[in-house]
């Protein structure tokens, strides 16, 4: 992606969770195209497949991947230790994998809530936790939480999902201080419209359009548009960053009126 050695990844390892697709895909590719060997996860062995295989078209690294649910606390341990056995370690760990079901704060149930606090919030704590001692020991590591700008604001019925983006943030921050002397930077990227599978589902043509038109650019952005700013963050260019919520979307934040 960069010829830049500030961008440069060579011998550098990478895992991003939910990166069969959207996102996860556009900075693992990302990251490949820098030098990084990538693991990459999901819960859909055929998706991961066609994944992996675009990730490293043309380039020379390994990119590896497995099957895990992230609402499963066993499946992400097994993830963070098949990961670095595979690779031979994780330097830059991506905490993309996330889901949204929209319900009003008193419609919300056990059920839903349960499930989307496990894997937007609790399995993000449960990898980083595994993978941070070897990056350590290292003296090296870089943390990328994927938030949202529903994590800095707020949206109808997004209870659950605001809360676990907004916690995403407060997360960052407190782990960035204690991983700070020991050379890991950990942030969290807060995107705003980008046009991926959830939104496309969740949103109807005339609030696609609503988005849009609240950006300064006018438009939705495409998924490898994130992987730019994922690239900064894990690369030496960013290694003065650290415990910070930066948001990309478009300028829609600047649109107050």
């Amino acid at each position: 992606m960069a010829s830049s050695p500030l961008f440069d990844l060579s011998g550098k390892c990478a895992l991003v969770t939910g990166g069969s697709k959207g996102l996860g895909k556009a900075m693992a590719r990302g990251f490949a195209e820098a030098g990084a060997d990538v693991f990459i996860s999901s819960r859909s062995a055929d998706e991961l497949k066609a994944a992996a295989a675009e990730i490293g078209e043309g380039l020379n690294v390994k990119v590896e991947w497995m099957v895990a649910d992230m609402a499963d606390r066993a499946q992400v341990k097994a993830l963070a230790e098949e990961s670095q056995k595979r690779l031979g370690k994780i330097d830059i760990l991506v905490n993309n994998a996330g889901i949204n079901n929209p319900q009003a704060i008193d419609e919300i149930t056990d059920e839903v809530w349960d499930r989307n606090v496990e894997v937007d919030l609790t399995s993000v704590m449960a990898l980083t936790r595994a993978l941070v001692p070897a990056m350590k020991e290292r003296k090296w590591g870089r943390v990328i939480h994927i938030s949202s700008v529903l994590g800095v604001g707020g949206r109808l019925k997004r209870n659950v999902y605001c809360s676990c983006k907004a916690a995403l943030i407060g997360l960052a921050r407190a782990s960035a201080l204690d991983l700070g002397p020991y050379g890991i930077t950990v942030n969290c990227l807060c995107p705003g419209p980008f046009l991926t599978d959830m939104p496309g589902k969740l949103l109807n043509d005339e609030e696609k359009k609503y988005f849009a038109d609240r950006t300064a650019l006018k438009r939705w952005a495409a998924p490898r548009e994130l992987a730019g700013p994922a690239l900064l963050l894990a690369s030496e260019a960013g290694a003065y960053i650290t415990g910070q919520g930066i948001v990309v979307d478009g300028g829609a934040a600047v649109n107050i009126l």
